[in-house]
């Protein structure tokens, strides 16, 4: 007797008998028994979940003479008799993987012109129709949208996206999903009780997950299973044939990892890639399994899990052992490793970072034997050695230098130095003034030859830090008199240190051109131009209080604020207007300018 493998002898010839799409098999039915069927049909899914062989069902129903009350067709009719032994005149299939060109669906379109010569339509079934030429789609794109009333397009593909939305628009759609793991399983079980074999629930689990949701995939794993086992399809005889990661070794990492047990890790994923198995779908495997666990440590979620009962029982318990946090991490590090393993020049290496990483989830940060101790370590030295401030530790070795006569000495005569050295010729090295004599220290010569003045740092380092506080600190006790020039200065100044902030360098720009004035001490009178900025210089104003009674010593400061008149809106002049302006007023700078060649700074 002739061989026939299993996903031809066992596939489904009517809708009942079709495995996890009762969805779109109902609809079928339904459109059948009202008779109102469409003129196109568009099935779309993954490989293997019965596209065609609905396809071919609902062509075969809609010929069915005396179709039966669940829709089905009777299987008894002539129609039915004709299209099981592959003669009917009314069903057509056409394989557009080798008849793509112009020239094959010319040839279909001059088929559908002749009414059927037995039943009420023409049905053709057009598989891998995305594989069509784009002139091929032009051409079919006419007819089928004005068919022929007895004509019937059932197209069939794996890829959606590719087909011309002017072709998509004119069928009705049918999604078919990915078969579910059980289902699978429980086809498998038919299937098996039919041939008289025997199964372990685990073995067919290993099957139905090695297919990845294609049935007529299960169903060939399931051949070539059957043959290794010799009918009695074991677990391990399974895993042997396949060549499949045993689950087991997942669900031990995972217990190593939460005692921190990192040596037997390495000693079970040595064991693995001793065996030929990829480092890379190790981790995704781990990563699945890991996904599994975090679903099983809620009720609701534990159906999400694609297992046999068994298995989801024990990804429960080990759920129990596990915290949500080290399942989170566990996650984001495992697929980090995914992300970069195709980039890794050492590959097994990355894995056994992973895994270490994943083994220390759980272990104390203080104990010596984290990965991450020496990094803490780490820190607390920085800390310590960055416990003194920079200014700090120049000025105190600037005060140690000074202590002796050779720094007094060099810092007293650094002008004159400076002066000599920039008077020096080319190429030639002169002693600065001051330093004849060929006793003085080598280190005394060092601290002279510096551009920047000790005397100038130490200035800074002893100058008090300005710092816009809300609080007025030693100026609330102090009432000194002030000027508008003593007042405009410190206000540019101020401005001049906002303009450092990039958030306030605009409006440190704009409050440049307030006038401000003294009107009775300590009242101080700021004229603005618009509205605008007053508003935004109200924001602001207790920190310019503060800081111009800082720097005027005056912590009765009181400023406030107005529109300017007309009148007192001057025009802010531009460099070269102002310029100009001084040539204009006093003459005299004509010729001093001319003399010291002044150019306005661009």
């Amino acid at each position: 007797m002739e061989y026939i493998v299993s996903a031809r002898k066992y596939r489904p010839m009517t809708f009942d008998s079709v495995v996890g799409q009762s969805a779109l098999t109902t609809t079928l039915k339904n459109a059948v028994q009202s008779g109102k069927l469409a003129h196109a049909y568009l099935f779309c899914g993954p490989r293997g979940v019965g596209k065609t062989t609905c396809a071919r069902i609902f062509a075969k129903v809609i010929n069915c003479t005396s179709p039966t009350p669940s829709g089905d067709a009777c299987g008894e009719c002539e129609s039915c008799k004709a299209f099981d032994e592959g003669r009917s005149l009314n069903i057509f299939e056409l394989d557009a993987a080798s008849n793509n060109g112009v020239e094959h669906i010319k040839q279909l379109m001059e088929q559908t012109r002749i009414p059927p010569q037995t039943g009420k339509y023409k049905v053709f079934i057009i598989d891998e129709v995305h594989m069509l030429s784009t002139a091929a789609f032009n051409a079919f794109l006419k007819t089928l949208e004005e068919p022929p009333q007895h004509v019937i397009f059932i197209l069939a593909t794996t890829e959606k996206h590719k087909i011309l939305p002017t072709i998509i628009s004119r069928c009705q759609i049918y999604d078919f999903e990915r078969m579910t793991v059980q289902n699978i399983i429980n086809h498998l079980k038919g299937v098996a009780e039919k041939e008289g074999y025997t199964y372990e629930d685990e073995a067919l689990n290993v099957i139905a997950e090695k297919a990845d949701g294609g049935m007529r995939d299960a169903l060939s794993i399931f051949d070539q299973a059957a043959s290794y086992c010799q009918g009695n399809i074991t677990y391990e005889k399974v895993l042997e044939d396949l060549n499949v990661l045993d689950a087991e070794n997942y669900f031990k990492i995972i217990d190593l990892a939460l005692e921190n047990k990192v040596s037997d890790i390495m000693v079970i994923i040595n064991s693995l890639l001793a065996k030929g198995f990829d480092a890379g779908k190790m981790v995704n495997g781990l990563a699945s399994h890991v996904r599994n666990v975090l679903m099983a440590t809620d009720p609701q979620t534990t159906q999400l899990i694609e297992a046999s009962d068994s298995t989801r029982q024990r990804y429960a318990d080990q759920a129990k052992r596990c915290k949500p946090k080290f399942l989170y991490q566990a996650l984001k590090i495992l697929n980090q490793c995914d992300l970069g393993y195709r980039q890794s020049s050492n590959k097994r290496l990355l894995v056994e970072l992973t895994l270490i990483q994943v083994a220390q989830i759980t272990q104390p940060e203080d104990s010596e034997d984290s990965g991450r101790w020496p990094c803490k370590r780490l820190k607390s030295l920085f800390k310590k050695l960055l416990g003194e401030s920079q200014p700090n530790k120049i000025a105190s070795q600037v005060a140690r230098v000074e202590d002796g006569h050779q720094a007094n000495t060099a810092l007293n005569n650094e002008t004159r130095s400076d002066a000599s050295l920039r008077n020096a010729p080319d190429g030639a090295t002169k002693r600065p003034a001051g330093y004849e004599n060929e006793n003085v220290p080598h280190s005394t010569l060092k601290l002279s030859g510096i551009g920047a003045s000790f005397r100038s740092m130490m200035q800074k380092e002893k100058a008090p830090k300005v710092t816009e506080n809300l609080s007025l600190g030693e100026a609330e006790g102090e009432s000194d008199s002030f000027t508008d020039d003593d007042l405009r200065r410190e206000w540019l100044s101020m401005c001049n240190r906002m303009m450092a902030n990039r958030d306030l360098n605009a409006l440190a720009k704009r409050m440049m051109n307030i006038h401000l004035k003294v009107t009775t001490l300590p009242q101080v009178e700021a004229i603005v131009e618009n509205t605008l900025l007053m508003t935004d210089v109200e924001r602001i104003m207790p920190r310019i209080r503060v800081t111009l009674a800082q720097k005027l010593h005056n912590g009765k400061l009181n400023i406030t604020m107005r529109l300017a008149e007309k009148h007192e809106m001057a025009k802010r002049l531009t460099p070269y207007e102002f310029l100009d302006k001084l040539v204009e007023t006093y003459p005299s700078f004509a010729s001093f300018k001319e003399e010291l060649k002044l150019e306005v700074e661009k």
